[in-house]
């Protein structure tokens, strides 16, 4: 009981003695930090490439980032961020991503089943690249929309092809970073259209593994009015800055590669 009632009595005092301390050297936090942190969206998805809300305030408070470095809060947070620290913010375009391929299990042909990890990264690790004969199409396992964290993406179990929602998507690019193919890419939010395949080999090539791959016939490139589409190594590139949507390459592409998308909003600055 004596011995109990030293260490009890010791442990109480060294105890009172830290926390005294603690308060005596305590670092009062940066309210600018404070201040920052509340006008972050708070979705610790770490986009940014800092750990969490936290991480990137207090690097912004720093001058180690930029005032529009959170993806997920977009031009109003970076402008509520530049008010807080009192500088310009150079806010461009809001990103959505975008799925470049649509060579579903319908269009797109398979070599082999695959029977393993449900997970395009260990799926890409296969022979040729994984299941697909087209080896720069989409492996359809769902790895990007496990790995959203703001419910934008999900699977069409018939397609075998992840489907964005734009209009949850924030741009924070986790979805890119995932996919083993780099087929998930950001593209202007008011973009409305794309061009939706990667596969950079020749036409015949293409024929043969997806009839809904870029031909690299041309034919878009002779029909823009806007003169805004190359070829790019085999794939048609739409420049967004100079497309205004009419649509039309997207009505003649013979493999209807190219698809229109639904411009989401510009999202104003508060």
């Amino acid at each position: 009981m004596t011995a109990a009632l030293v260490l009890g009595g010791a442990g109480l005092v060294l105890g009172a003695g830290l926390a005294f301390v603690a308060v005596k050297i305590a670092v009062p936090p940066d309210e600018r930090v404070v201040a920052v942190r509340e006008v972050l969206p708070g979705a610790n998805c770490g986009a940014c490439g800092f750990p969490g809300c936290d991480g990137l305030a207090a690097a912004l408070v720093r001058g180690e980032a930029k005032p529009d470095a959170c993806a997920a809060g977009g031009p109003a947070t970076a402008a509520a961020v530049a008010g807080v620290l009192g500088v310009e913010a150079a806010v461009g375009e809001r990103l959505v991503v975008h799925v470049h391929c649509v060579g579903s299990d319908a269009k797109a042909r398979r070599t082999y089943l695959y029977q393993g990890i449900a997970d395009c990264r260990a799926a890409a690790l296969m022979p040729g690249g994984g299941p697909k004969a087209c080896s720069y199409g989409c492996v359809g396992l769902g790895t990007c929309v496990r790995a959203c964290p703001f419910d934008a993406l999900h699977m069409d179990e018939a397609a075998g092809l992840p489907v964005v929602d734009r209009q949850k998507c924030t741009g924070c690019g986790i979805c890119t970073q995932e996919c083993p193919k780099g087929i998930m890419a950001l593209v202007p939010a008011s973009q409305a259209t794309v061009v939706s395949c990667r596969n950079v080999d020749k036409g015949p090539q293409v024929r043969k593994v997806c009839t809904a791959g870029c031909i690299a016939c041309g034919l878009c490139v002779r029909q823009c009015p806007q003169k805004t589409i190359a070829m790019v190594i085999n794939v048609a590139y739409i420049d967004p800055s100079g497309c205004d949507g009419c649509g039309i390459c997207a009505e003649k592409c013979p493999t209807k590669c190219i698809v229109a998308t639904q411009p989401v909003p510009a999202v104003e600055a508060v």
